[in-house]
């Protein structure tokens, strides 16, 4: 049994390790080293068991084998699809039915919007992104317009599902809530959302989308796009040579039956690692190529963040912080989720999931709470260009065409976007 001093002693040390290794992850670095938010995490998990916060065998009983076991699933099934060409056929098929900027916006909208309720996110904001780009630089569109749409498209839509994104995958693990509950109830959410972000979209770009180029100009053709792997640009026909229609089916099918498992109740990790190990037997793919395609960093994070975390719960640090905030256990849902989406957009929104994860089940209801921490700090995420993931993909693809998404570009459609889709999501989880 340890003593009240080293007991104290350890909350502190727990508490000034978890604060460094958030802000640190906040900023994306530390000055004058090269490490990434991967390297941030381990490191701070590093730290928990050099100052003896933990021993080594607390350190592994708050890593959670569930979340990040998900995660790699999702991330596998991923990977086949995109090396079986499934975004690129998806792609092609919304461009040949856009026949005009507006509709093009609403067909990036609707796609971006259900593969990331469907899939992570970030994977389809990799895909989508060089077919847009391509398509509006031929016609010589505004791209902001379309590439911003794109990234709030696949926020907003990822929140829909336990396998949306990466907070979302961690919440599903932690709260038990089923994959057919959730959809039932943040669906709604979602589908409010991406028709928030049209419109918000379309209102903002007049000159886009109420000018004289909507009504008339066709868009069909064949775009020239980027392939996801360091090369020159290709046309549309090769990279429809990149589509394996057998393996492409193979997979289909797989994520079928994963599908119709999650709805009929089946445990949604092991419905998804199941899927991935069927879907890793392949003829055509090397094993080694499709894990290589894996973001083993992301797992890495969540790792380090687990311990630094499990660090705050272990030495008693997050019983004081629930005692902050017991008055949000009984304030209801705007609340909680104005400080969910303050707290995401200071230190992202997985630490800040992390943070909540042993205060929710204390909360009043529980099951909402979960709920809305995650509507929360995934819609947080639209606020600016650096609040997700999936928006410096969708900056980091279009600069490879020559197009430079900004911070205040991304600002103003951004924060109105966020404002509108908490608004409307807090009755609906209400």
């Amino acid at each position: 049994m340890p003593s009240a001093s080293f007991h104290l002693s350890s909350a502190t040390g727990a508490a000034v390790i978890a604060l460094v290794t958030f802000i640190a992850l906040a900023l994306g670095e530390i000055p004058g080293l090269k490490l990434n938010r991967a390297t941030i995490a381990m490191i701070g998990a590093g730290a928990v068991l050099v100052f003896g916060v933990l021993t080594l065998s607390e350190a592994e009983r708050t890593i959670d084998l569930g979340t990040l076991i998900l995660l790699l699933s999702m991330m596998i099934i991923n990977a086949v699809l995109e090396l079986s060409g499934f975004f690129t056929w998806v792609g092609e098929v919304v461009i040949e039915r856009a026949n005009a900027p507006t509709a093009l916006l609403a067909l990036v909208v609707v796609t971006s919007g259900v593969l990331s309720m469907l899939f992570l996110n970030d994977p389809v904001c990799v895909m989508l992104t060089p077919l847009v780009c391509g398509v509006v630089l031929r016609l010589k569109r505004n791209p902001m317009p379309y590439l911003i749409a794109l990234a709030c498209a696949a926020n907003v839509g990822s929140v829909a599902t336990i396998t949306g994104n990466p907070q979302n995958i961690l919440i599903g693990a932690s709260s038990g809530i089923g994959y057919l509950y959730w959809l039932a109830r943040l669906g709604p959410v979602a589908a409010v959302g991406l028709a928030i972000v049209f419109a918000v979209i379309w209102l903002l770009y007049p000159r886009e989308f109420r000018g004289a180029g909507d009504g008339g100009q066709a868009l069909d053709g064949p775009p020239m796009i980027a392939p996801h792997h360091p090369g020159a640009p290709m046309t549309l026909a090769q990279a429809e040579a990149t589509i394996y229609s057998s393996t492409l089916r193979k997979s289909l099918i797989v994520i079928a039956l994963m599908l119709i498992g999650f709805l009929a109740g089946v445990n949604v990790t092991v419905a998804a690692f199941i899927a991935a190990c069927a879907i890793l037997i392949s003829r055509r793919f090397e094993s080694a190529r499709i894990l290589a395609l894996v973001d083993w960093p992301l797992l890495v994070m969540f790792g380090g963040l687990f311990i630094v975390t499990g660090a705050l719960e272990v030495t008693g640090v997050s019983a004081q912080l629930f005692e902050l905030t017991k008055p949000l256990a009984f304030a209801g849902t705007a609340p909680l989720a104005l400080v969910t989406t303050l707290l995401s957009n200071l230190i992202s929104n997985v630490p800040a999931v992390l943070l909540f994860r042993p205060l929710v089940p204390q909360f009043a209801d529980p099951t909402r709470a979960w709920l809305t921490l995650a509507a929360a700090s995934t819609l947080a995420g639209n606020l600016t260009l650096i609040g997700s993931v999936a928006n410096l993909i969708v900056a980091e693809q279009a600069r490879k065409f020559g197009i430079k998404l900004t911070f205040m570009e991304y600002l103003k459609p951004g924060l109105i976007i966020t404002v509108l889709t908490l608004v409307a999501a807090i009755p609906l989880l209400g």
